[in-house]
């Protein structure tokens, strides 16, 4: 098996492209603002399509909600496309008792958001 050589740039996993955002943990109001930054630094690249990785989410809050709201809002507005992906069975529920469910394009996975047309 050839090593590969340690100058060469390591290609970027599939995984997290620089269109997708990955959250951890429990997005409240003392998490939102830095999701906030977060989104606006991705927004300002105006990606077509954007996509926020709730996998590893196990808590939502309306603050977290509010900041996807308005990041939805200023995708849609430049003609962006905006997703959410893998969220577990306690989010998805927050996001079905708010109906939020209707309102976002929400995937099982990045996978299947990015390849959705």
């Amino acid at each position: 098996m050839k090593k590969k050589d340690a100058s060469s740039p390591a290609p970027k996993p599939y995984r997290d492209p620089p269109n997708v955002l990955p959250l951890k943990g429990e997005i409240d109001l003392h998490v939102s603002p830095v999701v906030t930054a977060s989104l606006t630094a991705m927004i300002e690249k105006k990606p077509e399509r954007m996509v926020i990785d709730l996998s590893d989410v196990t808590y939502i809050d309306s603050a977290g909600l509010a900041a996807l709201i308005q990041a939805m809002q200023k995708v849609e507005a430049y003609g962006g496309k905006f997703s959410l992906a893998g969220l577990q069975e306690t989010v998805r529920s927050i996001f079905e008792i708010s109906r939020l469910d209707q309102v976002f394009q929400i995937f099982p996975d990045t996978d299947s958001a990015l390849a959705a047309r």
